[in-house]
């Protein structure tokens, strides 16, 4: 018979695996009985991310940062942080009639192993100091990437792609995600004037198997060729959702499930006139959900929404702004019908104030979950560009986003229920520089927009480190922006928490070795 203290003890390493994808745990010799102590938060010994392919066309410029910033009590190996190009074939198009065969994904297994030999894109050798890498071209494949030891706790990765010219024009920025099983993308989209991509990553050494479905204003759009498709191991299928369905349907929330293994999974857009970025998953279904960082200028503002339950949602709509929160004229509420997605053009919504939108159950008591997307529009004509904001995760005790540069990032800082104080660390440059850090304070109900520090003697790109110091919570995200042939390009990456930590309970257990 187990003792109550081991089935505990097993409870938090399962629960360190669902967060981080390993259970590798390790208690100091010495250690009090689990009974004889609380639960404690130690710093996470190995974390996995995946980049999508980032290739749209064969003039296309892919920028890669990434960084781990520095963890108390991260100690043990120096560890690893590596991200490497994904199997050699490249990335798949999945093709709605073809068949998918198991023993094909095997044997690409067997080449993404291989592939481990390579020279990593991105190698990282320090926490503190960020490491950068490059790829070109519309065949760069995906990267496939595992922090270990010091280097793993709140190891993130961005993604930037410059397309100059051309319907997929633009900055698309992503932070490389985590392997999961479930995302939502809300703000898709099946018209004939956009192409959506899904690009799905495996990181293991088996293949995955996933499904996708997708839902617009009436309800599922049925298909069976969305179903069952193979992520080979170690690499990546996209799949071009207006093929997996007949209606051309303007606002489409796209779900993503795997039925075995896990993928990383991120959304491409690419619109006629306004050019291309990525899409995000939105955060988990909540009751409450809060899209920090809408651009001061921006001349169009749509909100898409969709509650997967089995309940409608009524929702207040709020605008977070630099003064106070307000109601927006005209579009005070939005109804969702359950497993439907509905939209609202809230149009120039910020007027030259940069702020959040929060959207909030109309019944304190009656809190139905949803998940939220923002399309966003800046300048007018021909010179349009689009980016998108998903519902976020709060930035906890902290989250970091990489691959900033001395004159073109800025930070939103929403405190859209108590009153915060945050502290804001410019790490050290991928070249040089010394780190410097920043307090703000952030009143009640407000979104403040910021420039953010930057390291003293600057050389390469640096990372953007934001902790709570108190109150809050706060939603974070920041905005990339370049100017090209006279388009204000720009792309947004909310920042939640970097999950660098996590509640084990503290114990002196052999986990190899249980008692009967």
């Amino acid at each position: 018979m187990k003792s109550t203290s081991s089935l505990s003890l097993i409870a938090g390493v399962v629960a360190l695996a669902a967060v981080t994808g390993f259970a590798a745990l390790n208690v100091p010799d010495g250690s009090a009985p689990a009974e004889a102590k609380t639960a404690a938060r130690l710093p996470v010994e190995r974390t996995s991310l995946l980049c999508p392919a980032p290739g749209l066309s064969d003039l296309s410029e892919t920028a890669y940062a990434a960084y781990t910033p520095p963890t108390k009590g991260a100690a043990g190996a120096a560890g690893t942080a590596e991200l490497l190009s994904s199997a050699k074939d490249g990335e798949k198009a999945h093709k709605p009639d073809e068949e998918d065969e198991k023993d094909k994904g095997k044997e690409k297994g067997k080449d993404a192993k291989d592939t481990g030999k390579d020279k990593p894109v991105v190698s990282l050798k320090e926490p503190g100091k960020p490491a950068t890498g490059k790829a070109s071209g519309a065949d760069s494949p995906a990267l496939v990437g595992t922090a270990t030891g010091r280097l793993a706790p709140g190891w993130t990765a961005q993604q930037t792609t410059t397309v100059e010219a051309g319907d997929g024009r633009g900055i698309l920025g992503i932070s490389c995600t985590v392997p999961d099983t479930d995302f939502w993308f809300p703000a898709a989209s099946t018209a004939k004037t956009r192409e959506d991509y899904v690009h799905l990553t495996n990181p293991d050494d088996t293949a995955a198997v996933a499904d996708i479905e997708l839902y617009g204003p009436d309800g599922s759009l049925k298909s069976d060729v969305g179903e069952g498709i193979t992520v080979p191991a170690g690499s990546g299928v996209r799949v071009l959702i207006s093929t997996l369905t007949s209606k051309a349907v303007d606002d489409v929330t796209v779900h993503v499930t795997t039925r075995s293994g896990r993928v990383g999974a991120a959304l491409r857009t690419a619109d006629d006139e306004t050019g291309s970025d990525w899409l995000a998953a939105s955060a988990e279904p909540a009751g409450t959900v809060v899209l920090p960082g809408i651009p001061a200028d921006a001349t169009s503002v749509r909100l898409v929404a969709f509650a997967p339950g089995d309940d409608d949602a009524d929702l207040r709509i709020k605008l977070v702004g630099k003064s106070g929160t307000i109601t927006p004229a005209g579009h005070e509420e939005l109804h969702i019908k359950s497993n439907m997605t509905a939209a609202l053009d809230l149009k120039d919504l910020t007027r030259g104030q940069a702020g959040s939108l929060m959207l909030v159950p109309a019944e304190k008591n009656r809190a139905t979950p949803v998940v939220a997307a923002l399309r966003v529009v800046r300048g007018k004509g021909d010179k349009r560009e689009v980016a998108y904001i998903p519902a976020t995760g709060p930035v906890g005790a902290r989250a970091t986003v990489a691959g900033n540069g001395a004159k073109n990032s800025a930070l939103a800082l929403a405190a859209s229920a108590a009153a915060a104080t945050v502290e804001v660390t410019a790490s050290a440059g991928s070249g040089g520089g010394t780190p410097v850090s920043k307090t703000y304070k952030i009143p009640a109900g407000t979104t403040l927009a910021v420039t953010p520090p930057v390291p003293t003697g600057l050389k390469g790109s640096y990372a953007l480190t934001v902790e709570t110091r108190s109150g809050g919570p706060v939603h974070a995200s920041r905005t990339l922006t370049e100017k090209v042939n006279g388009i204000e390009m720009f792309t947004v990456q909310t920042l939640p928490d970097d999950r660098g930590t996590v509640e084990v309970p503290a114990a002196r257990q052999d986990l190899s070795v249980l008692d009967d």
